[in-house]
């Protein structure tokens, strides 16, 4: 069963409480998401490190009932 998109949002915000984050659906299946993901808890980190930080708020899901999730992220400015 797909993921929705507000559930990947409620998941990533659990994690990163402050974050900004926008989830597009880009093949209308609930399958394959693009998400950008804001953040001052990115601040320091590689993006590596800060893809990791989502990856883990998503437990597990990735590659599973989450099919593909193309990811953006950065901290936001002041």
């Amino acid at each position: 069963m797909p993921m929705d998109a507000r559930e990947i949002e409620a998941m990533i915000r659990e994690a990163l409480p402050d974050a900004t984050i926008d989830i597009k659906d880009l093949a209308g299946d609930g399958d394959h998401y693009a998400a950008t993901v804001l953040s001052s808890a990115f601040k320091g980190k590689t993006r590596v490190a800060q893809h990791q930080m989502v990856y883990g708020a998503l437990q597990g899901r990735m590659g599973g009932v989450l099919h593909a999730l193309a990811l953006t992220t950065g901290v936001p400015q002041d």
